[in-house]
């Protein structure tokens, strides 16, 4: 069948399906006529009266055959062990930021990283995602990339199933709604993985991300120890640990804005996860 006769078919159904919406109470059958229209027909006599539809009991399906159908969803694999760092291509890191976004420091963050085009990777928590949505908006439209960390950070060892997914799936929510899409990179507070952590991550379609290089710096050891910790540990692959809230990260906001372009001029380029580079 050609395009322009699936077309007119189509417009043959809309109009017989509106038609059918009107004229179902009456018992009249409804026929298309070749313009498009359709004229309602009356029953035969002593047939038995039609039922009416239901509003919602026809749906006109769109149109089909045109292009390949889409591929399936690629399954997320369930891991024994979080991924650690990245493929070793040339003098490519990642930057990631846990436990906000805090309004207090998440801002200043992201605008070192946008003074210097560079993309990191925030792992949220969902309870302080909830209340500072315009910051996961802002990490949306700046190219940056949203994880879960959990809604309330508890340690995922001493939590049954049901809770460790609660803890997620709200986070997740939260993420999608507005970052625009759900998360697909997991980390577990504490760096605290279980078997179920896993399988739920997966589940989710999460992958489980982790670290190499931790900055320690919610022990607030002092701007430049915190400098001297990533650029001593800088290497191809590597991804750096250090928080956005949870404490005091006025020293983090400092370091980061020693160490990027210093990371930068030693010809690192500073990137973001891709889902299945594993």
């Amino acid at each position: 069948m050609k395009k322009d006769q699936l077309l007119t078919r189509r417009r043959v159904l809309l109009a017989g399906a509106a038609a059918v919406g009107a004229a179902g109470t009456t018992g009249a059958l409804v026929v298309g006529r070749s313009d498009g229209s359709a004229r309602p027909v009356a029953p035969a006599p002593g047939a038995p009266a039609r039922r009416p539809l239901k509003p919602s009991a026809y749906r006109l399906q769109p149109l089909t055959g045109y292009g390949a159908p889409p591929a399936a969803p690629r399954r997320t694999p369930v891991r024994s062990e979080p991924i650690l760092r990245m493929p070793a291509r040339d003098r490519t890191m990642m930057l990631t930021f846990d436990d906000g976004p805090d309004p207090r420091y998440t801002p200043d963050i992201l605008d070192t990283l946008a003074r210097y085009d560079v993309r990191a990777t925030f792992f949220v928590c969902g309870e302080m995602a909830d209340y500072n949505r315009d910051l996961l908006s802002r990490m949306a439209d700046e190219g940056h990339v949203v994880g879960n960390h959990t809604w309330s950070h508890p340690l995922l060892t001493r939590l049954g199933r049901r809770r460790i997914r609660s803890e997620m799936e709200r986070t997740s929510e939260v993420v999608e709604q507005a970052y625009g899409e759900p998360p697909r990179w997991f980390r577990a507070p504490y760096g605290a993985w279980n078997r179920a952590a896993f399988q739920l991550g997966a589940e989710l379609g999460m992958e489980p991300l982790a670290w190499t290089v931790d900055t320690l710096d919610w022990t607030t050891p002092g701007t430049g120890t915190i400098v001297d910790r990533v650029e001593d540990g800088a290497a191809p692959g590597v991804v750096v640990l250090s928080h956005d809230a949870g404490g005091d990260r006025s020293q983090s906001v400092r370091a980061l804005r020693s160490y990027l372009p210093e990371l930068l001029d030693s010809g690192y380029h500073l990137t973001v996860p891709r889902r299945h580079y594993v």
